[in-house]
């Protein structure tokens, strides 16, 4: 049976669990609560010896990497082709996507996240005004890029349906809430997106993404006493 690790803060473990949800693939859930350490205990680290969630065991076989998984769930169970896309130019434009975003959407959304948000409740102080300002604006060449080359003339990321591309990049654009920014502001294209990869997801979207609104709930409250 396949066993997934993840803890649903983590971006890339939300999309796997949106994917699974959506395809009703039958898994067995085991959370791992990465404020409590459980990603670098003994049992875990047999898992995934880099200490790094999501990871998967399907009967025996252990898969780590978000990317790497989500493609391996596409092709070892039976989901709708626009996921994965079996045609080769249409899969490409997937990969192309996956590609890039590990050093863009993925490094610039957690990065703001991680300045804005966790070294702020860590240290009880707020990150100095250039740091922050850096980091939103490489977040913004990120979000412009999305608008004008992978949205320009698509309703999705890589074409016209929902693909595994989608999960990665909505999932990491929405962490950015929770410090109460709203990176779809002023950016119609990548509002449309977001509200049309949620209805896709709908209701799995919503019910993975709870704890980003109380991140941004104590996160403003922490804001208010600095």
């Amino acid at each position: 049976m396949l066993t997934f690790y993840y803890d649903i803060m983590s971006q890339p473990s939300r999309a796997i669990f949106q994917f699974l949800k959506a395809n009703n693939i039958v898994y067995k859930d085991h959370p791992v609560a990465i404020r409590k350490g459980e990603h670098k205990s003994d049992w875990y680290m047999k898992i995934n010896p880099m200490g790094k969630v999501p990871a998967i065991n399907d009967n025996g076989f252990i898969l780590t990497e978000s990317v790497a998984i989500l493609k391996y769930l596409a092709v070892r169970y039976v989901v709708p082709d626009h996921w994965y896309p079996s045609d080769p130019q249409q899969r490409a434009r997937v990969d192309e996507y996956m590609a890039w975003q590990h050093m863009n959407t993925r490094f610039n959304s957690a990065g703001l996240f991680w300045k804005e948000v966790m070294i702020p409740q860590m240290t009880g102080k707020p990150l100095d005004k250039a740091t922050l300002n850096k980091a939103v604006s490489e977040l913004n060449n990120t979000l412009d890029m999305l608008q004008t080359m992978f949205l320009k003339d698509r309703q999705f990321l890589c074409g016209d349906n929902i693909t595994i591309a989608d999960l990665l990049a909505v999932n990491e654009l929405i962490q950015c809430l929770s410090s109460g920014r709203d990176v779809t502001q002023g950016r119609p294209k990548l509002q449309a997106w977001m509200n049309r990869v949620r209805e896709k997801l709908h209701p799995h979207f919503d019910n993975s993404v709870g704890m980003i609104y109380k991140l941004r709930d104590m996160s403003r409250r922490q804001q208010a006493r600095l």
